[in-house]
């Protein structure tokens, strides 16, 4: 590992993993430099080639069904790798960009540390944070419009300081709750 590396110590490969580390790393580094080649102007000049090649060649081989073969097979077998070094890197890309905004929220002091992970939450918890949210902007609408802000957890203190103001007031409060959906039902 470099000193520029980002990874804190101890955090590093495990041991005893090398061979097995290495190959994914060079299996890692090639599906990233196949997909960037993939997606090139060359390799779609490339592709376009080896078509208007197969179109010519059609009738030096009589439209026979082993010409229509040859492109077909190409094609799938392009395909079919493709999806998995397409795959890989999609894959590398959104761990890092989830690892990016980890970072900028563990880093922010007003930012909600709640949302670091996120990604590891199931699909109703997280419908139940896009109401949240969309509730989030609602209200920042009605302050003062994109110039406000409200997180989760000054939503939170904002509703229990509504709550325990109309406990002093005499009303009756609801009891309390700790998903993200309390929140926004008394905000």
């Amino acid at each position: 590992m470099s000193k520029s590396s980002p990874i804190p110590p101890g955090l590093g490969h495990r041991s005893g993993s090398g061979k097995h580390a290495s190959v994914l790393h060079l299996f890692d580094r090639f599906a990233g430099a196949a997909t960037r080649h993939a997606g090139s102007p060359t390799a779609f000049v490339l592709a376009l080639a080896v078509v208007v090649a197969w179109a010519i060649t059609g009738p030096m081989f009589g439209y026979s069904e082993t010409w229509q073969l040859v492109i077909n097979t190409g094609t799938t077998i392009v395909t079919f790798l493709m999806v998995f070094l397409i795959q890989q890197s999609q894959n590398k890309d959104a761990v890092a960009v989830h690892l990016k905004l980890n970072e900028l929220l563990a880093s922010h002091r007003e930012a909600s540390n709640m949302l670091v992970s996120i990604e590891d939450l199931d699909e109703e918890e997280l419908r139940q944070l896009v109401i949240f949210y969309r509730h989030l902007a609602e209200l920042a609408d009605k302050e003062d419009g994109i110039k406000s802000s409200h997180s989760l957890d000054e939503a939170r203190e904002n509703h229990a300081a509504k709550r325990q103001a109309r406990a002093s007031r005499g009303h009756r409060a609801r009891p309390a709750s700790s998903g993200p959906a309390t929140a926004t039902a008394a905000s």
